[in-house]
């Protein structure tokens, strides 16, 4: 979300009859690089910049928190490493995952945690990688602007298949494929069974759903609000405006970052647990 970009355009359009202001054009995704594999679009853009930073910050803050001059009395820094540790451990990992299955699947659910919120904060630091310009006194310089990679259902929908294939995969190889896909039939008169089967098996196919657009949703909706508050200032051409627009955008953007930041990322990892230990013991 280009939300400098967005506010100096709509400024210098002021002069109109109509200023064009539309929040949705924030998150479109032009490819900066333009790759292809046979049908598959591998193009670089906006969002794949952004999770490659995050992906090197989660390793860093590992590293940094939980890897290097850990000692027997803990600093600060130490400290936040153990209670990101212990949060993953104790209200992720043992409130999702069998017993037996916490030291395969621990590493997976708490990376989960700490890259969506990696990738979430992200979203609303100003950084010079908007793919915008503009120039100040003769000189071309890159827009600063906010945006949130998980604001994309694509990336969302590509976090939430890897914890979709590895829940069958891990279902599969620990019951095995029969017992495994027979837990999804339900135990009821067998003249139901063509009624609930499809249900059972739509059912699994909405976690996928539910874990992608849950955090689409909530990340997009979040910086449409920030932009549109700020926005209104300009369309609306009054700076009076700006008394309350300035407060509620400031105050929805404190919200996401204190909030739902850390909540989103706890909530993804939680149902991956969860959905990957219903898979291990379907009868639970």
């Amino acid at each position: 979300m280009n939300v400098l970009y967005s506010a100096m355009t709509l400024a210098a359009d002021a002069g109109s009859e109509e200023p064009k202001f539309d929040p949705s054009h924030e998150f479109e995704l032009p490819a900066w690089v333009s790759l292809h594999v046979g049908p598959l679009d591998m193009s670089i853009n906006k969002a794949v910049v952004y999770l490659w930073l995050s992906a090197a910050l989660t390793i860093l803050i590992g590293i940094l928190l939980m890897r290097w001059r850990v000692g027997v009395t803990p600093d600060r820094r130490q400290t936040i490493g153990e209670q990101i540790y212990e949060v993953a451990q104790t209200q992720i990992a043992e409130q999702g995952l069998p017993s037996r299955a916490i030291g395969r699947w621990f590493p997976y659910v708490a990376t989960l945690l700490l890259f969506i919120w990696t990738v979430n904060m992200l979203g609303f630091i100003p950084l010079p990688i908007t793919g915008e310009r503009f120039e100040l006194l003769g000189v071309d310089l890159p827009v600063w602007g906010i945006y949130a990679a998980t604001s994309s259902i694509s990336v969302t929908l590509a976090l939430a298949l890897v914890t979709f294939v590895f829940t069958h995969v891990e279902g599969v190889r620990e019951n095995g494929p029969v017992k495994y896909f027979k837990s999804w039939i339900p135990d009821v008169p067998k003249g139901m069974l063509p009624l609930l089967v499809p249900l059972e098996i739509l059912g699994q196919f909405m976690r996928l759903v539910s874990l992608s657009v849950r955090l689409f949703a909530n990340m997009l909706a979040g910086h449409m609000l920030i932009l549109t508050f700020i926005g209104l200032i300009f369309v609306l051409e009054s700076i009076f405006l700006a008394v309350i627009a300035v407060p509620a955008a400031t105050a929805f953007y404190l919200f996401e970052v204190v909030i739902v930041v850390s909540i989103q990322a706890f909530i993804f990892a939680a149902l991956s647990a969860i959905y990957i230990g219903s898979a291990i013991e379907p009868e639970h």
